[in-house]
């Protein structure tokens, strides 16, 4: 009688573990790689909330599905962000220097926001007569007064015909943020 021996399988459970070994090492490499090129990137001043610009009563997301749902372009997204009232200062602040470093003046299109970075362009648009401006952020101030969210030039005010009621409702578009996106 031939007794035959069972063959273990030793050689492929040692091959399966290679492939397993070898897949969880490129797993592991992959995340190395992800990890060390990705950067964060933040800014050094927080951007407003825009809740205070919301509707009342906000509609509540359709059932539809996404692919049927209208593409909202991104310049419509921005120019929705910031609704609030805009002022102006002038004279009393004219050649003094701003928290950007600059030195104010009066006639420049000019603005003061309370967090978007120094030389962050902005559209500015007078909601009751459709008149629009583009300021350069250069000085910072608290605007929490009246729902205001710019304080404008006498320049930037005069072009938006503001300056006889020193107060007018706006909107904001951001055109484009400082390079630096840095405060000095």
């Amino acid at each position: 009688m031939v007794i035959k021996r069972e063959r273990s399988n030793t050689r492929s459970k040692t091959s399966l573990r290679i492939w397993l070994l070898a897949g969880a090492s490129s797993v592991a490499l992959a995340v190395v790689v992800v990890t060390l090129t990705t950067r964060t990137v933040e800014a050094d001043t927080p951007l407003p909330r825009p809740t205070a610009t919301a509707p009342a009563t906000a509609p509540v997301a359709s059932a539809m599905p996404a692919l049927l749902v209208p593409e909202v372009s991104a310049r419509e997204k921005r120019s929705k962000l910031f609704h609030g009232i805009a002022s102006w200062y002038g004279s009393v602040f004219n050649g003094r220097r701003t928290a950007s470093g600059e030195i104010f003046n009066k006639n420049a299109l000019t603005a003061c926001h309370p967090t978007l970075p120094f030389g962050t362009l902005v559209r500015v648009v007078n909601l009751e007569n459709r008149k629009s401006v583009v300021v350069r952020i250069t000085d910072r101030g608290d605007l929490i007064d009246e729902g205001r969210i710019i304080d404008l030039s006498y320049a930037a005010a005069e072009r938006l015909a503001m300056l006889k009621d020193g107060l007018a409702p706006v909107s904001l578009e951001i055109i484009s943020m400082s390079p630096s996106h840095r405060d000095w």
